[in-house]
């Protein structure tokens, strides 16, 4: 069964993200190290939270891998990726990890 890990950057009144390293720079890392063992990679960019509400992420990075040994795999290269964190954000990423479902 395909397996999801998501990356969730919340916004708080003291939070930094660079979106353009993050863009540029991190997700480069993430092709590298991470994209290998996935089935696909998506990012969204936070921009509003409904009508005349702010966005509460600044982004929300979703992975899908085939199951839980691709995944397993992943987190085994991912090194590189995550030590690079601090230089786009000083947000504590939550993480969701799931079934797919559909």
């Amino acid at each position: 069964m395909p397996v999801s890990l998501q990356v969730i950057y919340p916004v708080s009144a003291e939070s930094r993200f660079d979106h353009g390293y993050y863009a540029a720079t991190h997700m480069a890392l993430v092709d590298e190290y991470i994209a290998p063992h996935t089935q696909s990679i998506i990012v969204t960019k936070g921009l509003t939270g409904g009508p005349d509400v702010p966005a509460p992420f600044h982004a929300v990075a979703t992975m899908v891998f085939a199951d839980q040994a691709a995944l397993d795999a992943a987190m085994q290269a991912a090194g590189p990726a995550l030590a690079d964190i601090p230089n786009f954000t000083n947000v504590q990423p939550q993480i969701l990890i799931g079934d797919v479902v559909r």
